[in-house]
């Protein structure tokens, strides 16, 4: 073979390993909560489209929810949607960081401890998000509050922040409905060790789904052309939580995405008061 031929051999290898990497969409498969049907992700952009803020859930440490949440994303950007990427994972007080981590003026190492001054999950389950984020320029938005806030939530309550601590918060109260309800009190039961107050505990898991809340909404009010991929525990992503907050501050439309989990979310297990959407992993 020339060297022409080899040249061109190696650029058609180079395109395989390429289009190899990048995930399909048309593999993701996507499950209507309501009724069981299914289809790809790509076939669902056009509804995608129709809405405002798409929360996708996840569980911290699967690092194919993390791939999924790409997926919804890449999704949106390919169908034209101008897109932003909400995080839980970082504080508001962060945005200057992300700004500068998706404009290329931070090392990936220098990043990494920002993250971990955010996060607790290990950075190479989420990097692919952060990836993807400065390859293709698209914002990242820190919506969450610091740990130390909801921490004193947890152990005394609301009413003991200050005014400072309260920022966009007017008032937080445990009224949720069964279902959340009932979700916080397994979360509780796993946490609380007997040594927490309910009430409290509630309020602070009311702190983050309201700030993640107050934070997307009022981003959107200033870039009134973006669609917000919110990306979030499975706990704060369910309709009873953000979703909740969201609808009771605003007229945004939204939607939501589980990630499927053997034995505890499955279309079995769910219901359309829960998400709209289960991504689909797997075979089975």
């Amino acid at each position: 073979m020339g060297k022409t031929g080899t040249v061109l051999l190696g650029m058609v290898l180079l395109a395989a390993c390429i289009g190899a990497s990048k995930p399909e969409l048309s593999k993701q498969q996507v499950y209507r909560i309501s009724d069981g049907s299914h289809a790809s992700l790509s076939e669902l952009a056009p509804q995608l489209k129709q809405n405002r803020i798409v929360i996708v859930g996840e569980h911290h440490s699967n690092a194919e929810h993390h791939r999924a949440q790409v997926r919804v994303v890449e999704t949106l950007v390919a169908a034209g949607a101008r897109v932003a990427i909400g995080l839980e994972m970082f504080r508001s007080d962060s945005q200057q960081d992300l700004d500068r981590w998706v404009s290329g003026d931070l090392q990936a190492v220098d990043f990494e401890k920002i993250y971990y001054d955010n996060w607790t999950f290990p950075w190479e389950k989420y990097r692919v998000i952060f990836d993807y984020a400065r390859e293709q320029q698209v914002p990242l938005v820190g919506l969450n509050v610091s740990r130390e806030i909801t921490a004193q939530v947890a152990r005394k309550g609301f009413k003991s922040l200050s005014d400072e601590q309260r920022g966009k918060l007017a008032d937080v109260t445990c009224l949720v409905d069964k279902d959340y309800e009932e979700y916080i009190r397994n979360a509780f039961g796993a946490h609380a060790h007997g040594k927490m107050n309910f009430t409290y505990f509630c309020e602070a898991q009311l702190v983050w789904d309201s700030i993640m809340a107050v934070n997307a909404i009022d981003y959107l009010k200033d870039h009134p052309d973006t669609i917000m991929v919110l990306l979030t525990g499975v706990g704060h992503a369910r309709k009873g939580a953000i979703p909740r907050q969201i609808s009771s501050r605003s007229t945004l439309p939204h939607l939501v995405f589980l990630p499927e989990v053997a034995g505890s979310i499955t279309l079995e297990t769910l219901t359309a008061d829960d998400a709209d959407y289960l991504l689909k992993f797997g075979n089975h």
